[in-house]
């Protein structure tokens, strides 16, 4: 796992950073696997506690690389404000130095973000993640004007978040090309699906900013993403399986062709547990729903998405139980089985 190195600097109370205060930061994970964690809820505005206690541990012990809350499988742009504070600081202290924490703070309103960085900072984190402001779609001057204030006003390094399907505008490779000189970027995290953007990005990033890390969002394109030059992922289905996602890391790594194939299987199962809502945000409820069969959380959701009802919970526990004996055939990455 890359870091960059640890920044010391006087604490702001403040919404924006001092053009010449440094950063402060933790290590950074710049490569490896970084599960986008769903946030667990006892109802929409209540979080549960004890199922993000579990959660973090399955994460931890199956070996994965950091934590990455309030972002899309979060339904980050879905909680309120106070529910987003409240959940950065139980993940970090949670956590509790045992991996870095990565905060999405992607809003319509860039005072929002600067003002939930400041938080994150204040609670530990390593990072914090953004995608461009949604509702209005923007220009590529406008998405490059967005980016370096930010990276300019929050205390934390700033990963970028290429989501267009949510957010309406593409970071295009010549837009990423110009933020390379802002120091407080270090690195991007792209989910749009696209291999092509994503070799251009790589491209970008190889030539102007070698160290920045570069991960992919889904995750059956993850073995293409790092043959382009992918740093790591960042799958949803890593909440359900992180030991599977971490042995893939490692056989993408090394160069274990066959490992990656062995990985391919149990991916692809495990991908059927997104279809299984067959609405809008089938991906979190899926995975919310496994997570309720494996006994580590509840499957509440944030509105607009419901709960699956009984005869698709039962169709995830098939997909759950299916699983198993086809990992049993997976080498192991040296963690912990999850």
């Amino acid at each position: 796992m890359t870091s960059i190195s640890e920044s010391h600097a006087h604490e702001q109370r403040t919404t924006a950073l001092p053009r010449d205060q440094p950063k402060r930061s933790a290590a950074v994970p710049l490569s490896g696997i970084v599960p986008p964690l769903v946030t667990p809820l006892l109802t929409p505005e209540r979080l549960d506690v004890m199922g993000l206690e579990r959660l973090i541990d399955h994460l931890i012990s199956g070996g994965v690389h950091g934590l990455f809350i309030l972002g899309t499988t979060g339904e980050g742009p879905s909680l309120s404000q106070s529910l987003r504070r409240e959940l950065v600081t139980r993940v970090t202290t949670l956590a509790a130095g045992r991996l870095p924490v990565l905060v999405g703070i992607s809003d319509a309103a860039v005072v929002d973000s600067v003002a939930l960085a400041a938080h994150a900072a204040d609670q530990g984190a390593a990072a914090v993640v953004a995608a461009p402001p949604f509702y209005f779609p923007a220009s590529q001057s406008q998405v490059a004007t967005w980016a370096k204030d930010l990276a300019d006003r929050v205390p934390l390094p700033l990963v970028l978040y290429n989501m267009p399907e949510m957010v309406k505008t593409v970071i295009e490779p010549a837009t990423l090309a110009g933020l390379c000189a802002c120091e407080g970027i270090v690195g991007l995290k792209d989910s749009g699906g696209d291999l092509a953007l994503f070799a251009a990005y790589a491209e970008v990033i190889h030539r102007e900013r070698p160290e920045w890390g570069l991960f992919i969002g889904p995750e059956l394109l993850y073995p293409d993403a790092h043959r382009l030059g992918a740093t790591g992922a960042v799958p949803g289905g890593a909440n359900v399986l992180p030991s599977l996602f971490v042995t893939l890391h490692e056989m993408l790594t090394t160069g274990n062709s066959d490992g990656v194939v062995a990985c391919q299987r149990p991916l692809e199962m495990l991908a059927k547990l997104y279809a299984v809502s067959g609405q809008p945000g089938g991906v979190i409820v899926g995975i919310k729903t496994a997570l309720l069969t494996l006994g580590i959380c509840g499957d509440a959701t944030a509105s607009p998405f419901t709960a699956l009802p009984p005869a698709d919970i039962d169709r995830v526990w098939g997909i759950v139980e299916a699983l198993a004996p086809i990992l049993e055939g997976i080498p192991s990455a040296g963690g912990n089985p999850s």
